[in-house]
């Protein structure tokens, strides 16, 4: 064989090893799930992040409960830990997680500092697969939604550790910030946050 064949043929072989790598990492980046157990922080006694004149337990249930419209528009199901201003506590929310079959963990917070100049979103991750779900809401939340992602980091938060679905903790804002807090407190924008983590579960979702 000569050279400039077996060069080409070397290529190929690379080429087919390079598309056989990308398809099975598209693979490695979908979670199987029917039911969404959605996670509003906070809440009754416990109201989380107070700044800028927003308290954190109130944004939350309105986003869960934006983001549940969404899932059910799209036919999957979803749970609730909470639907109204009542304090449950985080070994109950992960009790309630774990008795629901072929779900994920979505925990939807917003994030405040005294480093005020601090904003963006953030996504939190514990498990390989929490960090599928949290690497797409973080995809999606920077392309639709004004104000952008940190990132994707990893944290031991009981939520997290204690469920056994593919968990993530979204971190929709910093409410310390005065011109995200005004974002915040925009209902449109909670909608399109709903919409973006909608979005981000959809994107991993495998059919």
């Amino acid at each position: 064989m000569n050279v400039h064949r077996w060069l080409s043929r070397f290529a190929a072989v690379c080429l087919v090893l390079q598309v056989s790598s990308a398809e099975a990492e598209v693979v490695a980046q979908t979670l199987r799930f029917s039911s969404v157990v959605i996670d509003a922080g906070h809440g009754g006694k416990d109201g989380g992040s107070v700044w800028n004149g927003l308290v954190e337990k109130k944004l939350c249930l309105d986003v869960a409960k934006r983001v549940e419209t969404g899932l059910k528009a799209h036919n999957l199901k979803t749970v609730m830990t909470r639907r109204g201003d009542v304090f449950v506590e985080l070994e109950q929310r992960a009790r309630i997680a774990n008795r629901v079959p072929s779900s994920i963990f979505v925990s939807i917070h917003f994030n405040g500092s005294r480093k005020t100049i601090i904003s963006g979103g953030e996504a939190y991750y514990r498990s390989p697969r929490g960090k599928i779900l949290a690497a797409a809401i973080s995809r999606s939340i920077k392309s639709s939604v004004t104000g952008g992602t940190r990132g994707v980091f990893f944290a031991d938060y009981k939520v997290l550790r204690e469920t056994e679905m593919p968990a993530v903790l979204v971190e929709c804002g910093y409410l310390s910030n005065k011109r995200e807090a005004l974002r915040c407190a925009d209902p449109t924008h909670r909608q399109k946050l709903a919409d973006a983590i909608v979005s981000g579960l959809l994107a991993v979702r495998a059919r």
